[in-house]
């Protein structure tokens, strides 16, 4: 996939297509478990009042949330019309740039959240680019913290959309076997990854105490279809995901998974 024309229809995605600030807030009952469960996370791994770098950051719903935990948060994402939306919280820096190039200071970061990048990104190089960008700015002992779309969450949209084709079509069957995005849909995702995939990118970065769990788990795909859930069942998810998100196999089983890795 050529990233020139993929980084259009990003730029033309979230500019004028989507609103990524109700992703998470307004959109689905998923929304609030994958905020939830994200900010879990990194609270996991993240004292407060630390210095954390959102790239990909959108229009800064985890950002905003992180700094009113009392943490100093800068957020870089590559369609300005998103920097432009996270400005107007007033309580981070929130800059233009490119997950491959960061124009910042080695070592100057507790701790880097990609949340974002890694799907926008065909190329392994330039994954492991971001990869290594987010290590350069993260002092040792800072943790990275990476999201990926599982290859068979992207798998179950196709078949909630179009049903079960037979035979399955080429494009259906390379996202399977490789991540590669199928033609469908105006979602810009550039590649889809397994577990296992993710876990060796982060290696291969140069991170080390590398895991992947998954962030909403299998109750996630069908909270995507509830506009609102009750209380008990989004804490029945939360509950669950927690339980078993780590598991090898179960961990594919969600609408998106999180590596960490730490800094040396």
């Amino acid at each position: 996939m050529d990233q020139a024309n993929l980084g259009a229809r990003i730029q033309a995605y979230y500019a004028h297509h989507f609103v990524e600030a109700d992703r998470l807030t307004a959109r689905s009952a998923q929304g609030r478990l994958e905020f939830e469960r994200v900010q879990e996370l990194i609270a996991a791994h993240v004292p407060t009042g630390s210095r954390i770098l959102d790239v990909g950051g959108a229009t800064g719903v985890h950002a905003a949330a992180l700094a009113a935990l009392g943490h100093e948060v800068v957020l870089i994402d590559p369609v300005p019309a998103q920097v432009q939306e996270a400005l107007r919280h007033g309580t981070f820096e929130a800059v233009v740039g490119d997950a491959r190039d960061l124009q910042l200071e080695d070592d100057s970061f507790d701790a880097a959240l990609l949340f974002g990048p890694l799907y926008h990104l065909a190329t392994r190089e330039d994954r492991l680019l971001a990869l290594g960008e987010a290590r350069r700015v993260v002092r040792p002992e800072g943790w990275v913290l990476a999201a990926a779309i599982p290859r068979f969450a992207r798998h179950a949209v196709l078949t909630r959309a179009e049903g079960v084709p037979h035979p399955y079509p080429p494009g259906w069957v390379s996202l399977l076997e490789h991540g590669d995005p199928p033609d469908w849909g105006r979602f810009p995702g550039a590649h889809f990854h397994t577990a296992e995939e993710l876990e060796e990118e982060l290696r291969q970065a140069g991170l080390v105490d590398v895991s992947v769990c998954a962030i909403e788990g299998p109750d996630g795909l069908a909270l995507e279809q509830l506009r609102e859930v009750d209380e008990d069942l989004h804490q029945a998810a939360l509950r669950i995901v927690r339980a078993v998100g780590h598991l090898p196999g179960v961990r594919d089983l969600t609408n998106h998974m999180m590596g960490m890795a730490r800094v040396v």
